[in-house]
């Protein structure tokens, strides 16, 4: 390995080109550096002026995979400049998008400014059909509930899936199967330099790649004429952690956020219109999804969101969930309140984490007991976990349950604020759904 770098001087975005057959090229570079990132977005008419913008809107959000390499002071924008609208976007995006980055390897990107011409915005009319919704989906219980909510309202939806392997996910896979709809497909293939940043002494760390997956999703929508992107991020994705960095708070979902939502539909809009981008989950919590999913049995053994089968190197990853991280910890803590304990327990293959006394530290991080940070990975708000406790210590069938029946006493005595579970089952705070959006 070699040595660790310092830190770099300038960072510049290069330029871009989307030809014909899909195939989408990002150009960077850092310092004496050079970085190339291709996409292919599979088939569809990408040589019309909304995929040209939109195929930009990737360039600008990608190049944060290459920035993080160095995190210099000065990032040089594209030759056609920046609108005032777009500079504010991507410091942002920037600032709060690396916060984990910076609080995990020390690093202060406060200083952070970008130079690049001034843009005048000049949108173009994407041509889509109305009703003709994609959908990313990660085989999660969010991205679920999400789907079998609009194949009931918009039957004409399609599934989006992005890969940075040759080898696809199974859990994927096997819950697309289920879904039923068709499926377009990108592959990302990064620049080997940055999958070999420990051997070069890169800068490493969390970076928002639900804002590169987003613009990457509506490249492909507008491609292939669908009107819309529907992701699937909740109420609780806005909450950010204690910790600071940046000058900001640190927040491993920020790319899932409200904010993130708010400010990248302002910039689509500034590129192209006709084409819409939102969450259908934004005004509900992490326990209104696991109520839904509850109900939908089909998908109990085929969906797997523990982080450890979402390895890029394909030799790295799970074929079951490991039952002890973070993110198994709260996915089993948010489906327990309406799932049966033996069904829970199949679901893990015999792993479920509630049947372990040793995780209790894990759990009561979730809880957001003093001294213990927040988890850094997509879970839910303290609030919705702390209720999800007592509603599962509650059922009949978690009954001597030594875990449940400590982070339930727990709870109950340290004073912390409960949300009741009906406002958890309802609409709560702002959102950009459509008139044509289901109801809940």
């Amino acid at each position: 390995m070699t040595d660790r770098r310092t830190r770099g001087e300038i960072f510049r975005y290069t330029g871009f080109t989307l030809d014909a057959d899909g195939t989408l090229t990002c150009t960077y570079a850092l310092d004496d550096e050079s970085f190339t990132e291709r996409f292919d977005c599979g088939p569809g008419d990408h040589t019309s002026p909304a995929a040209q913008a939109v195929a930009r809107l990737v360039f600008l959000l990608a190049g944060i995979s290459y920035y993080k390499t160095g995190a210099p002071p000065l990032i040089e924008g594209p030759a056609d400049g920046l609108t005032a609208r777009e500079r504010t976007f991507l410091r942002d995006y920037y600032l709060y998008g690396l916060a984990e980055f910076s609080y995990t390897g020390g690093h202060d990107l406060s200083d952070l400014r970008i130079e690049a011409p001034e843009r005048t915005a000049a949108p173009v009319v994407a041509d889509v059909k109305t009703g003709h919704p994609l959908v990313p989906f990660g085989g999660g219980i969010d991205s679920v509930v999400v789907v079998e909510q609009i194949k009931e309202h918009l039957p004409d939806a399609a599934l989006f899936v992005a890969n940075t392997s040759d080898v696809p996910f199974a859990p994927i896979e096997d819950t697309a199967v289920v879904a039923g709809l068709p499926v377009l497909r990108a592959r990302r293939h990064l620049d080997p330099q940055v999958l070999a940043s420990r051997e070069r002494g890169y800068f490493n760390g969390h970076v928002p790649v639900t804002g590169i997956l987003s613009a990457l999703a509506l490249l492909v929508a507008v491609a292939n004429g669908r009107d819309r992107v529907v992701m699937s991020n909740e109420h609780s994705a806005s909450e950010p952690t204690a910790m600071v960095a940046n000058g900001v708070p640190v927040n491993h979902q920020w790319s899932k956020s409200l904010a993130f939502e708010s400010a990248f539909r302002e910039v689509l809009a500034e590129s192209v219109t006709g084409l819409d981008y939102y969450s259908a989950l934004r005004p509900y919590s992490e326990l209104w999804v696991s109520r839904r999913f509850a109900d939908l049995p089909e998908y109990h053994l085929a969906f797997r969101s523990c982080n450890k089968a979402f390895y890029v190197d394909a030799a790295s990853r799970l074929s079951q969930w490991c039952g002890e991280c973070d993110k198994c910890c709260f996915i089993d803590l948010i489906l327990a309140p309406y799932v049966d304990r033996s069904r829970l327990e199949e679901i893990f293959g015999g792993r479920e984490p509630l049947g372990r006394a040793d995780l209790e530290p894990e759990f009561r991080s979730l809880l957001g007991e003093p001294g213990r940070a927040k988890p850094l990975e997509c879970v839910g708000d303290e609030g919705e976990c702390r209720r999800a406790v007592l509603l599962a210590a509650a059922r009949d069938d978690r009954a001597g349950n030594p875990l449940l029946a400590s982070l339930a006493a727990y709870v109950e005595g340290a004073g912390m604020p409960v949300p009741s579970e009906e406002t958890l089952l309802h609409r709560q705070g702002p959102h950009f759904l459509p008139d044509d959006a289901p109801a809940a």
